[in-house]
């Protein structure tokens, strides 16, 4: 509830309540997909591109790549939490909490972006190549992205408090990165990649910054639509809210079981995921010699979310997030087994296989945001305050960790077996040792990465479907005693 001791503070009041009576609908559900589907056009291509085009085009050793990937984790630690806690105690406009930081950043990050991707830094001495690749990664993920995706991630709590609706828009998020990742996986390979007369895939690097520039302009209108769409619905002044000290905060959130838990499956999510992404380039570059078949991996990818989607609400109300998610992790680290072990050299068979896995894995994925949700909630029951940007924060901050040791292992691990990298997009054949390698960690960290997340999910994590509705029920006291209160 809102304190209405001045006027500006009623006028919050007055716009809540507008917001209020707009029914919760599509528009919500499009508007909160195409935030994930601006966010992910450049964290998806970075995830799976960049390091390729730093080691292939612009002549960046993987080991170094893999270091900064790791060193810009650590500014994270102080930007992603910091933006928590500024979003979680900056007063509410009549524009709501989290949406106009949608419009204040969106403008910035995209221009972040495509610096990452400018081929024309591989003509500049290596000493100043480092230092742009440094100061650039830096500026686009641990500020800028920071800056936009925290308050975007946190605005779904505001949005709806009814946890079928909170499933939804983490459903719609979802398939906004599935889009994304099915534009950025099919469609950017067979456009940056060219083939020699020998048949070797060549990165060329002006055709990366043509496609980031692109992605840039979608990228723009996706935010537009999230800020233009959104309504905030739940509008809460933490002057109102119990306040805890930053000991009793670190001291909350560190006892929050539920939120170190699901920190540690993210962080072997992203590492499973992220490092495979990684990884794919090189497989199918250098150990299929079928850049086309990673196209046809992609689409395949998006197709499992778009199928999983009718059915995340229905699987979540009979078997809950837990246990359906537990279940589908088991299979698709089944899957992955028999791929590591099978060794298949022929592309189209790896990806079928491939479909299977991404359906078990993929439910989880269509889930995770609701996770958040449940934490939060969780979290508020625990303590009596309100921290969801805080929480969201370290969550999206151990995402990242996530991603870094994706990307700098990945980094690390193409050195460690001898990977030939190239200045100017030379060809250079890698030796069967090499791709075979390449193969064996693309396969078996998944194996063990989702089984691994399975298990957490069995037996730490403790938001069964039961316990969800217990918190939902002890929250709804709460908010009834609070109201209750102040009337």
């Amino acid at each position: 509830m809102l304190n209405v001791s001045d006027a500006k503070t009623k006028a919050v009041l007055q716009q809540e309540e507008e917001a209020a009576q707009k029914p919760f609908g599509l528009k919500d559900k499009i508007a909160y997909m195409c935030g994930d589907f601006g966010n992910d056009f450049f964290f998806i291509m970075a995830s799976s591109f960049l390091m390729v085009f730093y080691t292939n085009v612009l002549g960046i050793p993987g080991a170094l790549v893999g270091t900064l990937f790791l060193v810009s984790r650590c500014v994270d630690a102080f930007t992603d939490i910091g933006m928590g806690r500024i979003v979680d105690r900056s007063k509410p406009t009549a524009e709501g909490r989290y949406r106009p930081w949608i419009k204040r950043m969106m403008l910035p990050v995209v221009a972040a972006g495509v610096l990452l991707f400018v081929p024309w830094v591989a003509e500049l001495p290596y000493g100043v190549r480092v230092a742009y690749i440094f100061i650039t990664y830096i500026l686009w993920g641990s500020f800028c992205y920071t800056g936009i995706n925290i308050p975007y991630g946190s605005m779904a709590s505001a949005i709806t408090d009814k946890p079928a609706e909170r499933t939804m828009l983490s459903t719609f998020r979802s398939i906004g990165a599935a889009l994304a990742g099915m534009i950025v996986g099919s469609v950017t390979p067979l456009f940056i990649y060219t083939t020699d007369a020998a048949g070797n895939q060549i990165l060329q690097g002006d055709r990366v910054f043509m496609v980031a520039c692109v992605f840039a302009i979608l990228a723009l209108i996706c935010y537009t639509i999230c800020y233009k769409w959104s309504t905030e619905r739940i509008i809460v002044d933490n002057a109102d809210q119990k306040q805890l000290s930053a000991k009793e905060l670190v001291k909350a959130l560190a006892t929050n079981r539920a939120l170190v838990s699901i920190i540690v499956a993210a962080i072997a999510l992203l590492l499973a995921m992220l490092m495979t992404q990684s990884m794919n380039m090189y497989l199918y570059m250098d150990y299929f010699k079928n850049i086309g078949a990673m196209s046809v991996a992609g689409l395949l990818g998006t197709a499992c979310t778009l199928l999983l989607a009718p059915f995340s609400g229905w699987i979540t109300v009979k078997f809950g997030k837990k246990e359906a998610s537990a279940a589908g992790l088991l299979f698709s680290a089944a899957i992955y087994a028999i791929l590591f072990f099978s060794k298949i050299t022929n592309a189209w068979v790896y990806c079928a296989f491939l479909l299977l896995a991404n359906l078990g894995s993929g439910l989880f994925n269509l889930m995770i945001w609701a996770f958040i949700s449940d934490i939060i909630d969780y979290q508020t029951v625990q303590t009596g305050s309100c921290d969801g940007g805080t929480i969201y924060g370290v969550y999206s901050f151990s995402r990242k960790i996530g991603q870094a040791l994706a990307g700098g292992l990945g980094g690390f691990v193409i050195s460690a077996i001898g990977y030939q990298v190239s200045t100017g997009g030379q060809a250079i054949v890698q030796t069967k040792e090499v791709t075979d390698a390449i193969y064996a960690v693309t396969t078996g960290v998944p194996a063990v990465g989702y089984a691994l997340i399975a298990l957490i999910l069995i037996f730490w994590y403790p938001l069964s479907k039961k316990k969800v509705a217990e918190v939902k029920a002890k929250l709804d006291e709460m908010n009834k005693e609070v109201e209750e209160s102040l009337s």
